[in-house]
């Protein structure tokens, strides 16, 4: 059942990565461009988590109960639609609009596509099947980036965003005609249990803080990250691409190996770790003066999400188990989506009025908070 599901299941949610993967690193430029102000550009990128939060354990639930295919399969064509908006939008709030249908969108498609691969992964392999959906997922944000400079550099960012529509579009198609609705066991309305009654396990609560520093900080480095590898270093869009890139790259391309790790040795031992050796580049970033030395910050970052990621995502697929997997996989989403609330904006903030060095200073003292909370709620 795994192997006739998720090679389908990947490649759909691959090919939908791709396409945001494209715009992403660029999408701060572009607002730039438009004159739109730190603030602004954290609102542009608050939008997403903000819809996403709202959306992802709504689907979460209702997928539990009634499939998970009808989820990913509106959300994709939504993306895909709404992908346009960024070639009409002349302005800021427009853009930000744009923003929050695409993470309504987003809401309907990861956590749903997470918890299908929880569901049909067995016991004692979580960290495997989730490193594997983790190098499936983000090698789309890999190669996302490298495509997004050359399309920038070359043909502008309207064919970018063109391309992202038809990614999203042909990822949707995908999963219409290809994915079978199978290998989830149902939940009933009296199966269910509650999201207050999932709070008080000391897990969820020490994941939650986990994702939601985790989110700040990540949404602070893929906002300003170009802005200060361009301005403050003069790097061109293709450079700012490569450095997004591989730190993307070091997490997905090195998931199934850290897959194999969580799976030996003590999941929440292993979030500490990696979270220490992620958070010390992201203090480092306003030290960089050259390319190769962000260069060499983000790919130790990327290894170190990548044992984060697969780690925390293992965690989530045993809880799962006791809460629903839909529901559960929706509450690390939660939190992400709240901290990409947060993080940018107020990283906007930092940087309008203090500096752009603040932000990544601010990005890694939050995440250091967020790490000592994890050890806190489940130990």
């Amino acid at each position: 059942m795994t192997k006739k599901i998720f090679p389908i299941l990947a490649l759909s949610m691959f090919t939908s990565i791709l396409g945001i993967g494209i715009i992403t690193p660029f999408l701060s430029l572009y607002a730039n461009e438009m004159g739109a102000s730190g603030i602004w550009l954290g609102a542009i990128f608050t939008g997403y988590g903000l819809s996403s939060t709202i959306v992802n354990p709504i689907a979460g639930r209702l997928s539990d109960r009634g499939g998970r295919k009808r989820f990913i399969m509106i959300g994709l064509f939504i993306y895909a639609l709404s992908s346009l908006g960024y070639i009409y939008a002349v302005n800021a709030p427009q853009l930000a609009l744009v923003r929050l249908v695409q993470g309504g969108a987003g809401g309907m498609i990861f956590p749903v596509a997470l918890a299908w691969v929880g569901d049909i992964c067995e016991e004692g392999e979580e960290g495997k099947w989730m490193g594997y959906a983790t190098a499936a997922f983000f090698s789309g944000f890999g190669f996302g980036p490298l495509m997004g400079g050359v399309l920038m550099e070359h043909y502008g960012m309207d064919l970018a965003f063109s391309v992202m529509g038809g990614l999203n579009l042909l990822a949707a198609l995908l999963v219409t005609f290809l994915l079978p609705e199978v290998g989830q066991r149902k939940i009933t309305a009296s199966e269910s249990i509650s999201f207050r009654e999932m709070a008080t396990s000391g897990m969820i609560r020490g994941i939650f803080s986990f994702r939601f520093s985790q989110a700040i900080g990540r949404g602070a480095f893929m906002v300003f990250l170009p802005i200060f590898a361009a301005i403050y270093i003069g790097l061109t869009p293709m450079l700012v691409g490569v450095l997004i890139s591989v730190h993307v790259f070091g997490m997905s391309l090195l998931a199934p190996f850290t897959g194999h790790i969580a799976d030996r040795y003590n999941r929440k031992t292993l979030v500490v770790f990696s979270s220490v050796i992620y958070l010390l580049p992201l203090g480092l970033i306003p030290l960089a003066q050259s390319f190769w030395y962000l260069c060499g910050l983000c790919i130790l970052q990327g290894i170190a999400s990548s044992l984060s990621m697969t780690a925390s995502q293992a965690l989530v697929v045993e809880e799962g188990r006791k809460f629903g997997m839909g529901s559960t996989m929706a509450m690390p989403m939660v939190a992400m989506g709240i901290g990409m609330v947060i993080g940018p904006l107020t990283a906007g903030v930092l940087n309008d009025y203090v500096s752009i060095n603040s932000v990544f200073y601010f990005a890694a003292g939050i995440g250091a908070m967020g790490t000592a909370l994890f050890v806190w709620f489940t130990r």
